[in-house]
């Protein structure tokens, strides 16, 4: 059984960074894709960002393109979601999730999810 863990969410004013941390158990972390996902109130999940298992292929949706960054660091089986100039509109609970194979934005993709991180940005 895998285990994702995510932290780093919190309150920011609109314009502030957060980073969002997300540990995984396992030995084989580095073989799978990793992504984030958000979900706001009333709306439905969607894609942020994934990485592949070496870190060799990123994807991001077109929202947030410029503003975050995902990487990982398969030492210590942990990605990460630097988030730069945040807007109210990427207030969400964020969620990270081990992909099944390569990088994707399907979450039917990824087959373990953490429990999530509020994220609030504030105008």
């Amino acid at each position: 059984q895998v285990q994702l863990v995510e932290s780093g969410g919190g309150l920011v004013q609109a314009g502030g960074s957060l980073r969002l941390s997300c540990a995984a158990s396992g030995r084989t972390f580095s073989m799978y894709a990793m992504g984030w996902f958000r979900q706001a109130p009333g709306k439905e999940r969607e894609f942020v960002a994934s990485i592949s298992g070496s870190g060799g292929a990123i994807d991001y949706r077109d929202s947030v393109k410029g503003r975050f960054t995902i990487s990982r660091d398969n030492a210590i089986n942990t990605v990460y979601l630097q988030m730069i100039s945040l807007k109210p509109e990427d207030t969400a609970v964020y969620y990270c999730a081990r992909g099944r194979g390569y990088t994707s934005r399907s979450a039917g993709s990824y087959d373990y999810w953490g429990q999530g991180t509020q994220v609030t940005v504030s105008s």
